[in-house]
């Protein structure tokens, strides 16, 4: 199985933005995900986005970030605004499944990219 690979990331200021890519294979079929990783702290799902493009968020981002995804390209978009230092964290996209209660991770994990956000 072809891992993710993600790219964007960098260092930024508070109140920033960033657009995070991340190609995958065969996503055309498939709800693809964004989740983030910050140290010490379990991964977050922040956000999805179906084959038919109907996204949602937790309220943690909701407002701020925006999942887009391009089924020619195998591209899947996370664009950020509004950056606040709790947004810091090493991001990672990934095909999803729903297990009856919630999604849940079933491809490969890829390198990820890292945001940083300054105070």
């Amino acid at each position: 199985q072809v891992q993710p690979v993600e790219s964007g990331g960098g260092l930024v200021q508070h109140g920033g933005s960033l657009r995070l890519s991340c190609t995958a294979s065969r996503i055309i079929f498939n709800t693809m995900g964004w989740y983030r990783q910050a140290p010490g702290k379990e991964r977050e799902l922040v956000a999805t986005i179906t084959p038919s493009a109907v996204t949602n968020y937790p309220d943690s981002v909701k407002g701020r970030f925006t999942i887009s995804r391009d089924n020619v390209k195998n591209m899947v978009y996370l664009q950020m605004n509004s950056l606040k230092p709790e947004d810091t964290a090493a991001y990672y996209c990934n095909i999803l499944t729903w297990d009856g209660l919630k999604y849940t991770p079933r491809g490969s994990w890829g390198q990820g990219t890292q945001v940083t956000v300054s105070s």
